[in-house]
């Protein structure tokens, strides 16, 4: 099965990841100065693949749309972009009906893991597919003091968040609408899953 690789700066590629004769290490992405890997995961020509930027915009798409390229390959553009606008997740769904969209907002002046932000968790079914190499749509509604996304995720449900000390940090219930603002957290999240 082929290996999904999303980058920061938009960029899709499928790989099969087989190794490199007679190396302990090679190469499966050509990246451009300052771009880097934000996920990776085997897809599936019936898996789709999402991004979600930095600016709540959220781009869903069938694998089966990137063709399987060699390991030198650079890969083509899987999110369109706006200047100063990155990928923040990218990641492999392969059962849209038990997927969730966990989204959590803040400002991008804070220093990172200091300010708990607010989090919405919503279907995945609820944001529509859209062609590759398009902006996709709106995933989360910035409120006052909010500019950014501090952390993506989207996954099989039901989601569970981690604060820096390795706490549980519990999540919204209530999903709300799928563009809509999130619900104050108590703790800073450093990861989910």
């Amino acid at each position: 099965m082929p290996l999904a690789l999303g980058t920061s700066d938009g960029v899709v590629k499928r790989v099969k990841a087989e190794p490199a004769p007679n190396k302990d290490a090679w190469e499966i992405i050509s990246l451009h100065e300052g771009d880097r890997v934000i996920g990776a995961a085997p897809a599936s020509d019936s898996s789709e693949l999402v991004f979600v930027t930095d600016q709540a915009s959220l781009l869903r798409f069938a694998a089966d749309k990137v063709r399987p390229q060699g390991r030198s390959g650079g890969g083509v553009a899987g999110i369109n972009l706006e200047d100063g606008v990155n990928a923040l997740f990218f990641g492999v769904v392969r059962t849209p009906a038990d997927a969730v969209v966990v989204t959590i907002a803040g400002s991008s002046t804070a220093l990172p893991g200091t300010v708990p932000g607010a989090a919405k968790v919503t279907p995945f079914s609820e944001y529509p597919a859209k062609g590759r190499a398009t902006g996709g749509v709106r995933a989360h509604r910035f409120l006052k003091g909010e500019d950014t996304l501090l952390i993506a995720w989207v996954g099989k449900g039901p989601a569970k968040a981690t604060s820096g000390a390795g706490q549980e940090v519990a999540l919204p219930e209530d999903h709300g609408r799928r563009d809509g603002s999130g619900s104050p957290l108590a703790t800073p999240v450093l990861g989910i899953g």
